[in-house]
């Protein structure tokens, strides 16, 4: 917080000073943000098309989510740890 409110005082002092004032650092430029939103829009179409040819996904994340519902269990990473995603597998009591 102590950061921020030095580099706000600076951008401050340089406005007074008729300094130019860019942009904060780590920020993108217009250009970088059409690139990123562009790229996430590619990511999504390709996870959709993805999803869509293989309708196993589906089922596997199903079956997950209905034993974990089912049993509840106090620590989900460890039961997804445990658990076997094989659909040829019959799900087994964890």
């Amino acid at each position: 917080m102590e950061t921020v409110r030095r580099q706000q005082a600076v951008r401050g002092q340089q406005a007074v000073q008729g300094q130019p004032v860019g942009p904060e650092p780590g920020t993108l430029s217009q250009e970088q943000l059409k690139q990123l939103r562009d790229f996430k829009i590619q990511t999504r179409i390709e996870n959709e098309k993805y999803l869509r040819t293989h309708k196993e996904v589906s089922l596997l994340i199903s079956g997950f989510f209905r034993e974990m519902f089912l049993k509840r269990p106090d620590n989900i990473l460890e039961f997804a740890a445990r658990s076997k995603m094989d659909p040829e597998q019959k799900p087994q009591n964890l």
